[in-house]
């Protein structure tokens, strides 16, 4: 499953470890070059900033794209490879059965229908933490982000519309094992897009990660 990441794996990643802060190897990683480090690092290279959330729109983040132009958008691409038994696709990429794993709510859910795909790090959040300064074709990026496996996750329409826009600040998954994952995530997302994080965020996170594995992320920067 794409949203699984093992010890072996982790172990992997300890071994290429450069020696540098998180704040200097991020401040001169290019679009495209990767690096790994540990997690409690990567949070202290996030810029701390207020948000501003003035001229946000949900339609200024355009998807679902089809961006490799095989007849499947963004959705069902996220749904493909997310599936734990395989639905059935039909003309113009219409997916029927097939059963996915919510890792928010630690439930599986058979047909697509009740599901969302969820921006790990919601549209409005990262408005709020730096894509409001983008271009368009940036936060269509952003929004399609097919290259890191973190960013866009298949799970319970329920649990993504209780999520709806807040950050580690004010929503936590409910499935209480899944959490030291999810911001692990989230931080190697904001790491990716360069975003910021507020002092309630940062706090947040700071306080989870203390009850969690300084495991070590690997990211491909993607601006």
């Amino acid at each position: 499953m794409r949203f699984a990441r093992t010890a072996a794996a982790a172990a992997v990643f300890a071994a290429l470890l450069i020696p540098t802060t998180a704040h200097a190897a991020s401040s001169v990683a290019a679009p495209g070059d990767t690096m790994t480090l540990p997690v409690r690092d990567a949070l202290a290279g996030l810029p701390v900033r207020d948000e501003d959330r003035t001229g946000y729109e949900r339609t200024k983040f355009k998807h679902w794209v089809d961006a490799d132009k095989d007849g499947c958008n963004t959705r069902s691409e996220v749904l493909k490879a997310e599936a734990v038994i395989a639905p059935e696709q039909g003309p113009k990429c219409a997916l029927t059965g097939g059963e996915w794993y919510s890792p928010y709510d630690d439930r599986y859910i058979k047909g697509p229908g009740g599901l969302d795909i969820d921006h790990l790090v919601p549209l409005a959040e990262a408005w709020d933490s730096g894509a409001s300064a983008w271009t368009a074709k940036e936060r269509e990026a952003y929004a399609n982000d097919l290259g890191d496996n973190r960013a866009l996750i298949a799970v319970s329409a329920t649990s993504n519309r209780s999520k709806a826009d807040q950050d580690p600040g004010t929503w936590l998954p409910p499935a209480s094992g899944y959490r030291c994952q999810y911001v692990t995530d989230w931080i190697a997302d904001k790491t990716r897009w360069g975003l910021s994080a507020d002092t309630t965020e940062q706090a947040a996170l700071t306080e989870e990660l203390s009850q969690c594995p300084d495991v070590p992320i690997t990211v491909t920067m993607a601006r």
